[in-house]
């Protein structure tokens, strides 16, 4: 087999899963619910966050909380602060790929 296959969890329970971190990118999965928030911090490469479910509320660096509704990906340049969370009432599913990898 070549190709290398992965699994992401299912469901509505808080998840924060490492799918792939290799030498190219890093590629997460988070499930977050109501209330349920990422510690803030500093982004350390390019990041592309797609929502697939629920409402992305985030903020970076000093400007207001923006929300984002499925279907929609963020590009975020290295070096920004970020403060992501749930503020909504569905639950909140996101795929965060960074690259290239941090080192």
């Amino acid at each position: 087999m070549i190709e290398q296959v992965f699994k992401i969890a299912e469901g509505n329970n808080k998840t924060i899963e490492k799918i792939v971190q290799d030498e190219n990118i890093h590629y997460m999965h988070m499930i977050l619910n109501k209330g349920d928030a990422l510690p803030e911090h500093f982004s350390n490469s390019n990041v592309y966050m797609t929502v697939v479910r629920g409402t992305l509320s985030i903020t970076l660096k000093d400007q207001d909380v923006h929300e984002y509704a499925p279907s929609t990906l963020l590009k975020i340049p290295e070096g920004i602060k970020m403060n992501i969370r749930n503020l909504g009432d569905e639950t909140l599913e996101i795929i965060v790929v960074k690259a290239p990898a941090p080192k």
